[in-house]
C-alpha cells in the first residue's frame, strides 16, 4: 500500500441525508480511503455551533479542501455558509498573517437536479455551473488556494433509477486517490469547465 502523499479533508453538508441517492453513497465511499478524513457537517453540528478552532485545526492538517454537497438554491446548503462565515477568519483564512490555506487545493463535489444543458444563457437556469460556484471559486483565490473545476452530477433525481449513481462513484473514487497520490494536473484541472467527464485530461499516469 503506497503512503498518501497528500491528506484530503471532505466536509459533507446534506441537511435531508434519509432522502439523498447520490450525496450519501458518494460520502459513503470516500470514508474507505486511506489519507482522507470525511467530516458530516449536520451530524457534527445539529444546532449549527461550530467549533471554529477544531475546523482551522483540520484546514491546517489537510492538502487537498473539498466541499460535498446537493445545489440548493444555486448555492450551498446553509450549515456550509455558517462553516465558511465563522471558520474562514480574518488572521486565518485571509488578511494581515491569514496565509493557513495558501498553496492547498479546492474544489466541490456536487449533485444538480437539473440537466448540464440547462446551466447556459439560454437553459433555464441561465448560468453555468462555473458561474454559479463564482462565490466559492473567489474564496478559494482569496485564501491562496488553487481551486479545480467541480466534479458534478447533473439529473442527479433521476440518477439512481437509470443507474448513474456507480459509475459516478467510481469516478469519484478514480479522482479521490489521484488527489492523494498528488497525480491532478492542477493548472488543467482548473481549466477545464468540470472535472466529470475529463479526468483522463486531468490525471497524470
Amino acid at each position: 500500500m503506497s503512503i498518501p502523499k497528500k491528506k484530503v479533508l471532505i466536509l459533507f453538508a446534506h441537511p435531508s441525508p434519509s432522502r439523498s441517492e447520490v450525496n450519501v453513497p458518494l460520502f459513503e465511499s470516500s470514508k474507505a480511503i486511506d489519507g482522507v478524513t470525511t467530516v458530516d457537517l449536520y451530524h457534527d453540528y445539529p444546532t449549527f455551533r461550530i467549533n471554529i478552532d477544531k475546523e482551522q485545526q483540520r484546514l491546517r492538517d489537510h492538502d487537498v479542501i473539498v466541499f460535498m454537497f446537493p445545489l440548493y438554491w444555486f448555492s450551498t446548503p446553509a450549515i456550509l455558509k455558517e462553516w465558511q462565515d465563522l471558520v474562514l477568519e480574518y488572521g486565518f483564512a485571509y488578511g494581515e498573517g491569514g496565509t493557513a490555506l495558501h498553496g492547498k487545493t479546492f474544489l466541490c463535489a456536487l449533485t444538480a437536479g437539473s440537466s448540464d444543458s440547462s446551466f447556459c444563457d439560454e437553459g433555464y437556469n441561465h448560468f453555468t455551473i462555473r458561474e454559479l460556484l463564482q462565490p466559492l471559486e473567489q474564496t478559494a483565490v482569496l485564501t491562496g488556494m488553487h481551486c479545480l473545476a467541480p466534479f458534478i452530477l447533473f439529473d442527479a433525481r433521476t440518477a439512481a433509477e437509470e443507474k448513474r449513481v456507480a459509475g459516478h462513484i467510481a469516478n469519484w473514487k478514480t479522482l479521490l486517490l489521484a488527489l492523494r497520490d498528488d497525480k491532478v494536473d492542477i493548472h488543467a484541472a482548473c481549466k477545464v469547465r468540470k472535472l466529470t467527464q475529463n479526468l483522463t485530461q486531468v490525471i497524470r499516469g
